[in-house]
């Protein structure tokens, strides 16, 4: 198998146009040809991390965390990026990196932490905008079915959860003169034609667009086909930021910070004062969270569980909200199990492994 079936894999559950416009997610190092011998993951593309890729017999490595975020004008080894990625093309190692496009999908990195807390009613936090599309086409009677079928196999007309092959469909005619040098399907060259014609309209997420308009030109019977693109601002509840869920039962604040520090298996929680009261919403969101603060208040929730809060972001919760600072690394350290449970569901018949090194750069003193 090559690497590239199992990036087209990752990026149909998290497509690279869902990444953040700072990120660098995507092969990063590498040839999408290349045969695949063994996977690693890590949450970190490190040095140590490729040399335990080497010693296992693995040329790729799946990482959230993108080993380069900003441009390398130099290969001289004189940062421990640049070292990382000359020891990776050294040993034909490739990178792959599913950073922010995993953070805004359902079933990506906070819905695990979720999971690993137990919410239930989970739902995205905030949706992500501009990212649903509208295409409008105007197609003749013959073969309206024929037209319609197609933008629904290419994944077209899915509005929320639980509803596809949705659209709207409105009967007209439309008028058109074939010129010299065309080929029309229907009439004849300089000849004004009025034909029967549907004008179709159907909801679409901005990362299909390229497959929605090869399947419409392959279906579609005219040589020039009449269609519409169009930005719209509604959202879907299946993509955004953070998540937001209830937990079973509700708890005293205290004991939720030791259930948190139990499940999150973390060192040591950062939080604002305690309200008291009883805990009950929690939203969550892996990494630097702060950004998100507002939506969670406006969600009702109790807990904000996050990572990366300065010193004086804490003051934003004002008697609202307790914002819970469980650490950047331990917030998205399960994003490795996640990624391993995803690519060995689909993928089962190659060696998948997860790193045995602990590349959070942080360590606590007790």
């Amino acid at each position: 198998m090559k690497i590239k079936a199992v990036i087209q894999y990752l990026e149909q559950l998290a497509p690279l146009d869902l990444q953040e416009s700072y990120d660098n997610a995507g092969l990063i190092v590498g040839n999408a040809n290349q045969e695949i011998t063994k996977i690693l993951i890590s949450l970190d593309c490190t040095e140590e991390v490729v040399q335990e890729a080497i010693e296992k017999g693995c040329n790729l490595i799946i990482s959230h965390h993108p080993i380069v975020f900003k441009g390398l004008k130099k290969f001289n080894g004189k940062n421990y990026v640049e070292r990382t990625v000359i020891k990776a093309i050294e040993n034909k190692i490739a990178l792959y990196a599913i950073h922010t496009n995993l953070d805004n999908v359902t079933g990506g990195v906070n819905s695990k932490i979720a999971d690993k807390l137990g919410l239930v009613n989970q739902a995205i936090l905030e949706s992500k905008p501009n990212v649903l599309r509208k295409m409008v086409v105007f197609v003749p009677r013959s073969h309206v079915e024929e037209v319609r079928t197609a933008l629904f196999d290419a994944g077209a007309g899915q509005i929320g959860k639980h509803y596809d092959q949705c659209s709207f469909n409105t009967a007209g005619y439309g008028s058109f003169r074939p010129l010299a040098g065309s080929e029309p399907t229907i009439g004849e060259i300089g000849t004004q034609e009025r034909v029967e014609e549907t004008r179709i309209e159907v909801i679409y997420t901005r990362s299909i667009e390229r497959k929605l308009l090869l399947a419409l030109y392959e279906a579609h019977p005219y040589e020039e086909v009449a269609y519409d693109l169009f930005d719209l601002q509604n959202t879907t509840v299946e993509i955004g930021a953070g998540m937001i869920g209830n937990l079973p039962e509700p708890m005293d604040e205290r004991d939720f910070l030791a259930y948190l520090k139990e499940n999150l298996k973390l060192n040591v929680i950062r939080h604002t004062a305690l309200l008291g009261r009883k805990v009950s919403r929690v939203a969550v969101c892996g990494g630097a969270g702060g950004f998100l603060l507002g939506a969670a208040k406006r969600s009702g929730a109790d807990f904000f569980v996050t990572a990366d809060y300065k010193y004086h972001e804490f003051f934003d919760a004002e008697g609202e909200i307790v914002i819970a600072d469980t650490g950047h690394f331990e917030s998205e350290q399960f994003t490795q199990e996640l990624l391993y449970d995803i690519i060995t569901k689909k993928f089962p018949n190659f060696a998948t492994l997860t790193t045995e090194i602990d590349t959070n750069p942080i360590k606590y003193y007790s």
